[in-house]
């Protein structure tokens, strides 16, 4: 479907997840070696200036709950860029 795909974590200094962002990287390149169009990185800041820099023409974000999906068509609505697209 795409012809390259970036997993991008985000390095939040305000949350203290499960894992690290290193090891976060190391398990994401793991178990993506495979697929030699995807690649592993990392930013800071918002999802939105991050794609536009990789010039990135989709965002998937994942969602675990519908408390997940209402957040993010909150912040999909915020962005134009997101209510540009078809």
């Amino acid at each position: 479907m795409f012809d390259r795909v970036i997993v991008a974590v985000l390095k939040n200094m305000e949350k203290e997840p499960l894992f690290t962002v290193p090891e976060r990287v190391e398990m994401l390149r793991e178990v993506t070696r495979q697929f030699r169009s995807v690649e592993v990185d990392v930013f800071q800041g918002l999802l939105v200036d991050y794609a536009g820099k990789r010039d990135a023409a989709v965002i998937l974000r994942g969602i675990r709950a519908v408390s997940d999906y209402e957040y993010e068509l909150q912040m999909a609505l915020m962005n134009p860029q997101a209510r540009a697209a078809p």
